[in-house]
């Protein structure tokens, strides 16, 4: 079941001087705990203001890593998307090839992209395939088992009809059946891209020598623990960007749902 708020501009509002509340409020126990109390080691809990400096003074060389880990992300996750949708829409077409391909996916789904790193790292010549091919098995199987699901419960109806109108398989697929399912293989791509990022991240802090994952790896290596702390802020803010991005995309495309809830 998937939940729609409708927020009115006063709403919009009332959620923003509230997230900003609360934003203030960690800042403000952050700042008793380290400099007021000192409760938190300053080694390992720096100072709000300190990590403001430093955030400032790196972020050149953040954004160069940041352009390494969209390179990675972009195509690790495009190909997931050409892959999953196309894949799980022939298999959950097909009734004999659903009940075969099924049980395989929820032994394959289940299984935690995260222990492909090591193994991937050391038989693909660079880390960047590496990356790339844990990175898309992260996001291939949430989007392939939503699509493959979806369609296996697509109201029969529909069917009925497009047949009655003799659509060929193919325009029936991509024109009636994914627009039907977009739903629910939106969800499968949100999730996918969220695993993407806890997969980028975590390879990159294994063996990249760039990227915003690295960066927070190689400055814990060292004890700069005030940088580790903006690498975690930054990736925070990255993540935060592209699922608002995400969420427009996914907004446009379903933009048929509010017309329809509207009617």
């Amino acid at each position: 079941m998937i939940y729609k708020f409708n927020f009115t501009k006063s709403a919009k509002t009332q959620q923003v001087v509230d997230v900003t509340a609360i934003f203030l409020g960690i800042l403000v126990v952050w700042e008793v705990l380290t400099v007021q109390l000192e409760v938190l080691d300053a080694f390992l809990f720096p100072s709000p203001q300190q990590v403001l400096e430093l955030f400032i003074g790196d972020l050149p060389t953040i954004f160069r890593g940041l352009g390494s880990t969209l390179v990675l992300l972009s195509a690790a996750y495009a190909l997931a998307l050409a892959t999953a949708i196309p894949l799980g829409l022939f298999v959950g077409w097909r009734r004999r090839l659903f009940n075969a391909v099924h049980p395989i996916s929820k032994i394959m789904s289940a299984v935690p992209p995260i222990v492909y790193i090591p193994y991937a790292i050391a038989i693909l010549p660079t880390f960047q395939l590496a990356s790339v091919l844990v990175i898309f098995v992260g996001a291939f199987w949430p989007i392939f088992v939503s699509t493959l699901n979806a369609t296996v419960q697509i109201d029969k109806t529909l069917i009925d009809s497009a047949r009655m109108l003799r659509i060929k398989e193919r325009r029936l697929l991509f024109e009636i059946i994914l627009p039907a399912i977009m739903p629910q293989v939106l969800t499968g791509c949100s999730v996918g891209l969220i695993f993407s990022f806890i997969l980028l991240a975590s390879a990159e802090m294994i063996g990249a020598t760039s990227g915003i994952g690295w960066y927070v790896k190689y400055y814990s290596d060292f004890g700069d623990y005030g940088k580790v702390i903006v690498g975690i802020l930054f990736i925070g803010l990255v993540v935060t960007a592209v699922m608002a991005v995400f969420d427009r995309i996914q907004r446009h495309l379903l933009r048929w749902q509010a017309k329809y809830s509207a009617d």
